[in-house]
Parts: structure tokens; C-alpha cells; sequence
């Protein structure tokens, strides 16, 4: 989060701290203490309200210790003027001393009455508007700090599955998607959205939220931009990590939408009535068959060609390394089951298969566990052995 004066605040994705001026202090419980009032105009600054007001929380002195910290400055300006008059008023040796010393002591004072006196952290938000409805009025919620904990909660993460809630149920979609930059826009505004740190956490969420092998179900898919004139999503990515970039084009794409353009691309080509190949696929003229199944042998010129084989089955195996799990069978879902599982009526069935020699011998603890989790798992076999 990064701190900054009323007057400088910025309408860009990132946190805000609005540090308030002494003039615009707070009381607990205070709806029209001064410090509110003042918070309340800048978020509504503009004639349609701050572009980023969800992304701004706003921090005001307390009322009360205002009063230790204004005689604190005070005191230090005394000194600092006498400190710099100490020629003029011919102080002795000793007593210019004294002086550097009482400045010295009087700014550790003001040091220290700054953070007891700036405690009130006030911070806006908004219920969720219903459909057919004016918007909520923004509620405020005041938070006593202490110490050195966080200024103000905000999410440095969130999960692919959170953001598809979030989409869903205000909606935020526009058509069957919605823009990249145009979330992070959102998220950065309504004060009914969760508060996150910067647009970086939408990205993260949308890389997530499309390489899950679940992303029918649960997430969405995400595309470099939308075709109107063809109606598709070029660049489409779902079940593998994509690149996101964060600009006017790139989009996140509803998976029913998402679903149907990737079975259409992959969709082998359509063969005539008879079950012939279409022409443009096999060639005409002399020394190209007429007719006959695709993938069957043809008689042209009184010789039989060739049939094309038609690879039906797919096994592979692979060893796996134990310290770097997630990030090898990411690869492999990602690399290889992916493009397996997407095409039309394949059936991809995985099994895990798990090896260790043990040559000090497995503690009884770890039997315990390991067995139980293997039943709970439901793994088809499991077991320890003697060598």
C-alpha cells in the first residue's frame, strides 16, 4: 500500500493510503466527525465518484491525542527557531547545548505522538446491489489500529474459482465475456467487490481460474481477443496455464461459449453423403480416387492404395520427481492430457502409480498414515513390504 497525501491520490489499480490532514480528525462512533466527512468527498470526488475508490482506504487523526501532538510541534518549532537564532541571541556554549538537546528530544516526541494520534483507519464499502435496484449508499467502517499491523485488509491472492463467483453473481460479464483490463477496472471501483492490493491479483486469478482441468464446471476460459465479425475467440486457452495480458483486447470467456468454439476446432472434417472425402481434400485428376471410406484402400488405374491408419489408442508412462510433484504433473496435464481429453468422445483414464525403497526402514507413524490416506483416497491397491 502505498501512502500518500489527499491531494495526490491517484485513479490507478493499486492500494491507496489516504493519510487526512490534522484539520480532518475523528471520533469513535462519529458519523459526521470531520475526518468522515472529509473521507466521504474525496472517494466522491468527480461528477461520477473516483474511478478507484474501492482500492482506497483512508487513515484520520483521533480527536482527543490530537491535542498531545499539536502541543508536541509546537514545542518543536520553539526550539528549532531558538536553535536557529542561537547566534543572534549570543547564547553561551553551554546553553546553545541545551538547546540541541531539547530539539532533539522535543522531534523524538512528535515522532512518537504521531502513530498514537493517527489511529482511525476509515474504510468505505457497499452491499451488494440488486438487480432492478439503486445503488446501495456507501457504508463506512472505522478500524482502531494498533501497533504495527496491517493498515487495512486486502487480498494479495485469490483463487479462479473465487473470481467465477464474483463474475456470477453480480454479474460482470458483458455478452458471453468480459475484458481484462475491464475486471480490473471493477474490481478497482465497486465498493461491493472484494478489496484486493493491485491488479496484478485479478491477472493471477484469471491464469488460475483457465488452466484448471475443471474449468467447464467451475472457472472460465481466456482468449487474446473477440472476433464480431466471425463470432469466435482467437488464442482461446482452458485446462493449461495461459499468458494473460493485461490490455484492451484479451477477454475471459464464459465455458459454456469456451466449450463449444474448442469442440468445433477440433472437430474432424466433414465427409460427403456416400462417406467420401470432400475433393478439396484428396485431390482430383489422374492418380486420385474418386471414391471409396476414408482411411480404406482404393483401386485407381488397376493398383490398391495404401489405407491410412487410424491411431485410436494412446498409452505413455512417465517418472516423476517427488520433490517437484505439482510442478511435473502440471506438465504432463497440461502438455499431454490436455490436447488428449479435448478431442471428440476421447476417454482418458489416468492412474498413479507409487514406488519407494526405504532402505532404513518406514516408522510406524508414517505406516499409520500413509495407510489410512491410501484408504481414504481409495487407491485400488497400496501396502508395505518386507525386503
Amino acid at each position: 500500500m502505498c501512502p500518500t497525501s489527499a491531494g495526490d491520490v491517484v485513479d490507478e489499480p493499486e492500494a491507496k493510503l489516504v493519510i487526512l490532514s490534522p484539520d480532518s480528525a475523528h471520533s469513535a462512533k462519529t458519523d459526521s466527525s470531520t475526518g468522515r466527512i472529509s473521507a466521504a468527498d474525496i472517494l466522491n470526488r468527480g461528477s461520477a465518484g473516483r474511478n478507484c475508490g474501492n482500492m482506497l482506504v483512508f487513515l484520520a487523526a483521533d480527536k482527543t491525542r490530537l491535542v498531545d501532538l499539536d502541543k508536541a510541534v509546537r514545542s518543536y518549532m520553539a526550539w528549532q527557531s531558538i536553535e536557529k537564532e542561537k547566534v543572534s541571541l549570543n547564547l553561551t556554549p553551554f546553553q546553545a547545548n541545551q538547546v540541541e538537546q531539547r530539539l532533539e528530544n522535543s522531534d523524538k516526541a512528535v515522532k512518537g505522538r504521531i502513530p498514537e494520534t493517527y489511529v482511525w483507519l476509515l474504510v468505505p464499502g457497499q452491499k451488494r446491489p440488486e438487480p432492478g435496484q439503486a445503488f446501495p449508499a456507501v457504508e463506512w467502517q472505522e478500524f482502531r489500529l494498533q501497533g504495527q499491523e496491517w493498515l487495512a485488509e486486502r487480498a494479495s491472492s485469490m483463487a479462479g474459482t473465487i473470481l467465477r463467483f464474483e463474475i456470477d453473481k453480480v454479474p460482470l460479464w458483458r455478452g458471453n465475456h468480459v475484458g481484462v483490463k475491464q475486471l480490473v477496472d471493477d474490481f478497482a471501483k465497486y465498493l461491493y467487490l472484494p478489496r484486493v492490493k493491485n491488479a496484478q491479483v485479478i491477472v493471477d486469478a484469471i491464469q488460475d481460474g483457465a488452466s484448471r482441468l475443471t474449468w467447464e464446471q467451475d472457472t472460465f476460459a481466456y482468449a487474446e481477443y473477440y472476433d464480431a465479425t466471425g463470432d469466435r475467440y482467437p488464442g482461446i486457452e482452458a485446462g493449461r496455464r495461459p499468458s494473460v495480458q493485461l490490455n484492451a483486447n484479451s477477454v475471459v470467456v464464459e465455458p459454456a461459449v469456451a466449450a463449444a468454439q474448442i469442440e468445433r476446432d477440433s472437430a474432424p472434417p466433414t465427409t460427403s453423403a456416400t462417406g467420401a472425402r470432400p475433393m478439396n481434400d484428396v485431390g482430383t485428376g489422374a492418380g486420385s480416387p474418386t471414391s471409396g471410406q476414408a482411411g480404406s484402400g482404393s483401386t485407381v488405374g488397376g493398383g490398391k492404395q495404401p489405407s491410412t491408419p487410424v491411431l485410436r489408442r494412446f498409452h505413455g508412462a512417465a517418472k516423476i520427481d517427488a520433490t517437484r510433484l505439482s510442478r511435473d504433473v502440471d506438465a504432463i496435464a497440461s502438455s499431454v492430457v490436455q490436447h488428449l481429453a479435448g478431442l471428440l468422445d476421447a476417454k482418458v483414464t489416468i492412474t498413479v502409480e507409487i514406488e519407494a525403497e526405504i532402505p532404513a526402514g518406514a516408522p510406524d507413524n508414517v505406516v499409520r498414515t500413509v495407510t489410512e490416506n491410501c484408504r481414504t483416497l481409495k487407491f485400488e491397491s497400496s501396502g508395505f513390504e518386507e525386503s
